[in-house]
């Protein structure tokens, strides 16, 4: 099981029949792909070069075009691995408030944000379940005063990343079983609860609780979501060729910046 948020003792007494919602983060409740805004901030910290941030670029634009992709998945994951070896795991630790700060709160939907919160107001727990790293994904959930994260956890070893995965990647059925561990585990009841995502891949996790919902969904989601019945939340505005006009806009505005800056450090 993925680990939790360690300020959670998932065994800790809860009352029995304890309801929870479950999000999904990429463009569920942030717009476009969390570990490339670590990747970009890592960049930032000179962890390595410009070719691979405009690798990482490219996949949040394809990611922005299409949605999520299981081989986008497995290389992203595959290149993030290679990538982080060797880094202190204090080092991403430390800069997760700064990604958060810099780069998720402006990007997050106001709409799931405010699910989230009135989900809070009347009682239920509130998990994040993701494939984003937990170091991540636990800064989203203290910061939004959610119950805790379900992420992908790195293996580490003396304190730095030793470029592997201590359990498998939190994604598709994985979250799903990730889920159902939980809640054995806190007493959570699947049929009473909730759980929130844009993408078909995630389907395993919303049919595992009793209220599943469609936020920003893909077009396999829309259409499978139409199928069954399912609610569905789109707070993506304006033309689609628009917005992605506008997420590329961003991207590469943010690419020039960044060359613009090596190539004047070089110079000094």
């Amino acid at each position: 099981m993925p680990s939790i948020d360690p300020h959670l003792n998932p065994n800790s007494s809860v009352a029995p029949d304890t309801v929870a919602a479950f999000f999904d983060v990429d463009n569920t409740l942030v717009r476009g792909a969390s570990l490339y805004l670590l990747a970009r901030k890592l960049h930032e910290r000179r962890f390595f070069q410009f070719r691979e941030i405009l690798w990482f670029a490219l996949k949040q634009l394809r990611f922005a075009a299409r949605g999520e992709h299981l081989g986008d998945i497995h290389q992203i994951r595959d290149r993030a691995l290679m990538m982080v070896r060797g880094i202190p795991v204090s080092e991403i630790e430390k800069i997760g408030n700064e990604i958060y700060d810099e780069y998720i709160e402006p990007k997050l939907w106001a709409g799931s944000v405010a699910i989230a919160r009135q989900h809070r107001t009347v009682g239920r727990e509130v998990w994040l379940v993701t494939a984003t790293p937990l170091e991540v994904a636990n800064v989203i959930s203290d910061r939004l005063e959610l119950t805790g994260a379900l992420g992908t956890v790195v293996a580490s070893e003396d304190g730095f990343y030793t470029g592997a995965l201590s359990s498998p990647i939190l994604h598709a059925a994985e979250k799903a079983q990730a889920v159902r561990t939980l809640a054995k585990a806190r007493g959570i009841s699947l049929s009473k609860s909730w759980a929130y995502s844009d993408s078909y891949n995630d389907v395993p996790l919303l049919e595992a609780v009793g209220h599943p919902v469609c936020i920003n969904p893909d077009a396999r989601l829309r259409t499978y979501a139409k199928r069954r019945g399912w609610q569905v939340y789109d707070f993506r505005t304006g033309q689609r060729a628009a917005k992605l006009g506008l997420k590329t806009a961003g991207v590469l505005g943010a690419l020039w910046a960044a060359r613009r800056s090596i190539l004047r450090r070089s110079g000094s």
